[in-house]
């Protein structure tokens, strides 16, 4: 583990076991540079539940780090692009397999825009009749894939799709270029962990309002402050001085930063700094196969 990622590490081996885990399964993407895509796993109770965006490198991902998916039944997609959807097939596939018998996926995702589908259309693309792998619902157990569309008007509430026992997952919509994009928060019990996806500083004010107080954020770092990175990645990307001002006013108590690009990885130094700037909180940089208990403050 790089020493970036030292403080969590350390947290983890003097306090007691977590409700919930997060599982980094990919921390890159767009390009391809060594990272897997854009992936997580949450686990509730040691076990895993909820996947997180599902870029290629997902599926092998889950197979080396040895995740049982059997009771995962909760996917989250920030967004449909290829670099968080790629892999979404074949780890459904391995959960059909992996199964023992008959079960239900709920896939939620952004009502689709432009050159977007909405995600309900884009699963039915996939697995629905007619789709490109319209065998795969029967092939291994009998597998139902419900999806949900989200609303992405930056003006749209923060909503709560998801209550079973104490989990419970909320969504907001943020704003990603072109491409319609919500953000994810999951609370199991005290502990909560919420997920930015890929955003632009205009959505600020929802994830900060969807993080409030939260034990872990993840936040996407593909940029760097300007003028450090090409003009048109800053419509669809948050800097990092602007992550470091989110994470303050949300009160978050850490913060990991994920969706590493190669100019971010080699000037993580700076990119720390800046976040520095305004938030005082635990920082560590993602990388593929890292694990986090997320803690409640206290524990």
């Amino acid at each position: 583990m790089s020493s970036a990622s030292a403080p969590v590490a350390q947290e983890r081996a003097i306090k007691p076991e977590s409700r919930l885990e997060l599982v980094v399964l990919g921390s890159g993407g767009p390009r391809s540079f060594g990272r897997a895509a854009t992936s997580y796993c949450v686990l509730v109770g040691g076990v895993p539940r909820v996947l997180v965006d599902a870029g290629p490198g997902a599926y092998q991902a889950v197979g080396r780090l040895g995740l049982d998916l059997g009771r995962v039944d909760i996917v989250l997609l920030t967004h449909l692009h290829i670099d968080h959807t790629g892999d979404l097939p074949g780890v459904l596939l391995h959960r059909g397999l992996t199964a023992g018998g008959p079960f239900r996926v709920r896939v939620f995702g952004p009502k689709g825009a432009g050159p977007f589908p909405d995600t309900s259309q884009f699963i039915r693309s996939l697995f629905g009749s007619g789709g490109a792998w319209e065998y795969q619902p029967d092939f291994g157990a009998k597998e139902r894939i419900d999806p949900v569309d989200l609303a992405t008007g930056l003006d749209s509430p923060a909503r709560e799709i998801v209550v079973d026992g104490d989990l419970r997952v909320r969504e907001i919509a943020t704003h990603h270029g072109d491409c319609p994009s919500v953000a994810y928060r999951i609370d199991s019990g005290r502990e909560s962990v919420a997920f930015s996806g890929d955003m632009d500083a205009s959505a600020l004010p929802n994830i900060q309002t969807l993080a409030k107080g939260a034990d872990l954020l993840v936040f996407h770092s593909a940029v760097l402050d300007p003028p450090g990175s090409p003009d048109i990645l800053y419509t669809l990307h948050t800097p990092p001085r602007k992550i470091g001002m989110a994470a303050r006013e949300a009160a978050v108590a850490q913060l990991l930063l994920s969706h590493i690009a190669p100019d971010v990885e080699r000037r993580e130094g700076e990119v720390r700094e800046a976040v520095s700037a305004s938030y005082a909180g635990p920082i560590a940089f993602a990388h593929d196969g890292l694990r986090i208990p997320v803690r409640a403050p206290g524990r």
